[in-house]
């Protein structure tokens, strides 16, 4: 396993990125000026785009991994990647989810924490419900973790 960054065309990766982020017009908010990386295990299994958010804050804008993948680490590799990275030139690692089983208690196994809602931004920014374990998506989570 090792983990690449995507320079150019990111867009190939649409099919995955939309396992993040169900909106592709969402994800050309922050596509571009984003920084990409891909787990490439015997081909890419994962992949996340990162934004610089000023005032030293690094944010995750999609981390998504082939559902077959799931539950492998992948993801997780991902994050610490990001972490080591990056840790040198941002003091904060920031996240924005749907208040969901299937990514809350990821982050939080990743070390994140829970640092402000933004209310009902899903049914505000979205063309359709988003529905995760029954439940539809409202407002989103932000979690924060220190980088170093």
């Amino acid at each position: 396993m090792k983990i690449i960054e995507i320079d150019g065309n990111k867009k190939a990766y649409l099919p995955l990125l939309l396992l993040g982020d169900e909106q592709e017009n969402m994800i050309d908010r922050y596509i571009d000026r984003g920084r990409m990386f891909a787990v490439d295990d015997n081909g890419i299994k994962a992949v996340c785009v990162v934004t610089d958010e000023g005032n030293q804050i690094l944010e995750i804008k999609n981390i998504a991994v082939e559902p077959d993948c799931q539950r492998k680490g992948y993801g997780k590799a991902l994050v610490d990647f990001i972490c080591e990275k990056f840790k040198d030139e941002y003091f904060t690692l920031q996240a924005g989810t749907g208040d969901s089983p299937l990514t809350v208690p990821f982050y939080e196994k990743c070390g994140f924490e829970r640092a402000h809602i933004i209310k009902n931004f899903f049914t505000d920014n979205y063309d359709a419900p988003i529905v995760e374990c029954g439940k539809q998506l409202a407002d989103m989570i932000y979690f924060k973790k220190k980088m170093n």
